[in-house]
């Protein structure tokens, strides 16, 4: 009873959304099993409004409001230099990426990126493109979606007290309810929903430290100058304001296009293109997706600095190591139930929307882009794999979230590079080169997610002075190049020019 007194607010205001996400999966159930491309892609009839909201809820995931806020708490105010090549990366993404994403898919009936890989490149090496394209998402996604659920697992720990592996149970299998009921649609509205609450949530996140302490000048005077000290013991003083004080530029600038290039690479983001109804609501969701973002990430890259104002050392001191729990420890902290509740509702919502994505995209991977292609199956047999797919997924994602190999912010960088190294230079060259091959593409999708991982396992950790430079870095460069160089030496295998007319509709 004291536990309900003390917590009812915040717990009813979880119910509410966690209903209205189960209600809105319910909804669609009938509509979303009618077949594949209502499943997949919601049948290409979801408003811009929407499919912008989901963009940015999608990306905008516990990474950002709890791992990325976080870790400026150690690395101080000019960790939103990420949150600027972010933003500039979503602009890239609608500007460049979306037009032409949806008129091709559509021209060439394509579902899921993989199948875009094989349909538009048309080569002997097509099939083994899509495949190939199929496990970069179920290697890469299990660490995103680990990193998301970690996050959202401890803010329930520190602000209603449940156990970390429950609060994992528990964000991975609602959302993998809803997901799997209404398909695309229910990600999408559910996204939307999800978007609203994050994006005003956000604002209110910057507040409470101001708040907490009686104003922003006395916040501001408070994090000018600290007696905390950094991991290694050192006092931070100024290293709070001073630019690259505490953290390296270099180590910014990985972090920052890692996660953010995934807007012009991940699935997960790529395929809201596919879902938008016409090029009237494209033009909308060009505009207002990058304005949802920026004003976000001002009000949230920087926080965790700003909780230096009201921490006391010893507080401080845990922590610095522990940066994961710094947005919960606020929350508890500033004590005020309804605040609470509505930021942990919008805390949640930014998890779930990200996981639903990520969910999806792991199924119809698996089942369309796999097991489909060499097994194929009636569409409503499709539609249940894919679902069970969906289920099993998350019982491995379970698993490993239970003990995680790394913090939030290094997990979700990891996964941005493998899939920007990996689907870049071949979603690039198919946009927007006739002259592309897929030989060009398979083999640059290969050597990105193997240079990915030899850098970060091989070199970046076990040679002195590598530290900072992210995997993102020469393993992007690497297989840009690669693209270019095959496709130049393989020109004999360009598809026909009647396909490239179909393709690019000329």
């Amino acid at each position: 009873m004291e536990y309900l007194a003390n917590n009812g607010v915040i717990l009813a205001w979880i119910f509410v959304y966690i209903g209205i996400c189960l209600y809105i999966g319910y909804f669609f159930k009938k509509k979303a099993a009618e077949g594949v491309h209502e499943f997949y892609i919601a049948k290409r009839e979801i408003p811009g409004w929407v499919v912008s909201l989901a963009f940015y809820s999608t990306f905008i995931s516990t990474n950002t409001y709890i791992g990325q806020a976080g870790k400026a708490f150690g690395a101080g105010l000019c960790w939103a230099w990420v949150g600027l090549f972010w933003t500039a990366f979503c602009m890239i993404s609608w500007l460049l990426l979306g037009p032409r994403m949806r008129k091709q898919t559509a021209n060439l009936s394509s579902v899921t990126i993989p199948d875009y890989f094989d349909y538009r490149y048309k080569s002997s090496l097509s099939k083994a493109i899509r495949v190939l394209a199929a496990v970069v998402i179920i290697f890469a996604t299990l660490w995103y979606m680990v990193g998301i659920t970690k996050g959202c697992a401890h803010l329930l720990q520190s602000v209603l007290g449940i156990p970390y592996v429950w609060g994992a149970f528990l964000i991975i299998f609602i959302t993998c309810a809803y997901t799997v009921w209404g398909g695309m649609y229910s990600v999408l509205w559910t996204d939307a929903i999800q978007g609203l609450m994050m994006f005003f949530v956000a604002i209110i996140l910057v507040m409470l430290p101001a708040m907490y302490v009686g104003g922003w000048g006395e916040l501001m005077q408070n994090v000018s100058y600290v007696t905390h000290v950094t991991k290694k013991g050192v006092p931070m003083e100024n290293g709070l304001v001073t630019f690259c004080s505490l953290v390296s530029f270099m180590y910014i600038l990985g972090i920052g296009l890692a996660v953010g290039m995934k807007q012009i690479a991940e699935p997960r983001c790529l395929i809201r293109f596919y879902s938008v109804d016409n090029a009237k609501s494209m033009k909308f969701a060009m505009i207002a997706t990058p304005i949802f973002l920026g004003i976000s990430l001002i009000c949230v890259m920087g926080l965790g600095a700003l909780v230096h104002g009201m921490t006391t050392e010893n507080e401080a001191a845990y922590l610095i190591k522990h940066t994961d729990q710094v947005v919960g420890f606020m929350l508890a902290k500033f004590g005020n139930p309804w605040l609470s509740g509505i930021c942990l509702a919008g805390l949640f919502a930014a998890g779930m929307s990200s996981l639903a994505s990520v969910m999806l995209i792991v199924g119809t991977a698996v089942i369309g882009d796999i097991w489909n292609l060499y097994k194929p199956l009636p569409p409503a047999k499709i539609v249940t794999n894919t679902k069970w797919t969906i289920f099993l997924y998350c019982i491995i994602v379970f698993v490993v979230t239970a003990n995680p190999p790394a913090g939030i912010v290094e997990l979700t960088a990891f996964a941005g590079a493998v899939f920007a190294s990996s689907f870049f230079p071949a979603i690039f060259g198919g946009l927007y080169l006739r002259w592309g091959t897929g030989h060009a593409a398979f083999w640059s999708m290969l050597i990105g997610m193997v240079s990915c991982i030899v850098w970060r396992f091989g070199f970046r950790f076990n040679v002195a002075g590598l530290r900072d430079i992210h995997e993102i870095i020469p393993s992007f460069l690497l297989a840009f190049f690669a693209y270019l160089i095959i496709a130049k030496m393989t020109q004999n295998k360009v598809p026909e020019k009647k396909h490239l007319d179909m393709v690019f509709g000329s």
